[in-house]
């Protein structure tokens, strides 16, 4: 199917590997001019290549606030526009309320919810004023149901997604939808990270019982860009293989 974005412009954030890259390569295939960014040259460039179709890489972190903004700013000068913002962010350490000091906090909101603010800061006006844009953010399955240890992330991720909802309501009819998408956990450098490299889905609570794959991710991220998606917003869509385990 043919998703009506080809030679539209995207800002992928925090892209360099995991689900951001598939979602930038996602893009690309689809004929979408894409910037993507990272806080390593080599790796950035590495990516950006392997991705092809044109796409830029940038060194940029989105860790707060401004960073976030300034990378859609370069993305901007880049592309001459962004039609499209995907914004994303590492992870901020595991933790639980007795093992997390309270300075860990303010670190974590800019990192998963103030850098979104940013890039949505930068990029959202100038998409309404042409009458089309779409940003998808790249939450966590942790908004729905947290997880245990992560209290940092299922904190910060919570509050971008109040943002988004609200940002999704004030800017619909401008044309321009904002919409999330929650992972559950899929084979990235950030699964491995936090529990090993031999853990079995199954174990951690996945019934599908594999872990997900970043490229089938992208996928779901281009259609919630797609023309044919103008009417989805506000929404936070789990993809999790069944995961999530509440009705609502």
């Amino acid at each position: 199917m043919d998703l009506g974005i080809a030679g539209r412009r995207a800002a992928v954030a925090a892209a360099s590997t995991g689900l951001g890259a598939a979602a930038a390569a996602a893009l690309a295939a689809e004929g979408v001019r894409v910037v993507i960014c990272g806080r390593d040259r080599a790796r950035i460039e590495d990516t950006a290549a392997a991705i092809g179709h044109g796409c830029i890489g940038l060194v940029a972190d989105v860790g707060d606030a401004a960073g976030g903004a300034a990378f859609v700013g370069a993305a901007t000068e880049a592309l001459g526009g962004v039609d499209i913002l995907v914004t994303n962010a590492g992870g901020p350490p595991p933790g639980t309320f007795a093992t997390t000091d309270l300075d860990r906090y303010e670190p974590a909101l800019s990192l998963n919810l103030l850098s979104v603010v940013g890039m949505c800061k930068a990029a959202v006006p100038a998409m309404q004023a042409n009458g089309w844009g779409r940003v998808v953010a790249i939450t966590s399955l942790a908004v729905r149901q947290p997880m245990a240890t992560l209290i940092l992330s299922n904190t910060a991720r919570a509050g971008a997604t109040a943002f988004l909802k609200t940002l999704a309501r004030e800017v619909a009819a401008d044309g321009v939808t904002v919409n999330s998408i929650q992972p559950g956990l899929h084979a990235t450098d950030r699964l491995r990270a936090l529990y090993g490299a031999d853990v079995d889905p199954a174990a951690i609570g996945v019934p599908a019982g594999v872990f997900g794959r970043p490229a089938d991710f992208g996928a779901i991220v281009a259609v919630l860009c797609s023309d044919q998606a103008r009417f989805v917003t506000g929404a936070q869509i789990h993809v999790d293989g069944g995961a999530y385990a509440g009705l609502l």
